[in-house]
């Protein structure tokens, strides 16, 4: 992956309505969703959805295909596995790591980076 286009994936999930999409989506799994189901998910206005999702389908971070009357988004895992791969790429210099990192539990905060 070259840094335009991780920029530009970055950047598509760097607004808050986006990016909760985004996450609803990857929450769902390949199946994806329905517009109309998102939209109600979230409580976001049809034609703000569309235009957020337009976005990330451009980005490549979202697919989408006509099933009958609707149209139905799914994360595009492939994409996400290589923005996260460029992420880490040269992690730790020449010894190549990839540190585990867990998300942390429900309930508890994370430490602020100050």
């Amino acid at each position: 992956m070259k840094a335009p286009t991780a920029v530009s994936r970055l950047g598509a999930l760097a607004h808050p309505s986006r990016l909760a999409v985004f996450r609803r989506l990857v929450q769902r799994g390949p199946a994806g969703m329905a517009a109309g189901e998102i939209a109600t998910a979230l409580g976001v206005a049809p034609p703000t959805l569309s235009f957020h999702l337009a976005h990330l389908a451009r980005t490549g971070l979202v697919s989408a295909r006509r099933e009958g009357r609707s149209v139905i988004y799914a994360a595009a895992y492939p994409a996400i596995q290589e923005l996260v791969g460029y992420l880490y790429e040269n992690c730790c210099g020449a010894a190549g790591c990839a540190p585990a990192f867990s998300a942390p539990k429900k309930g508890t905060k994370k430490a602020s980076a100050s």
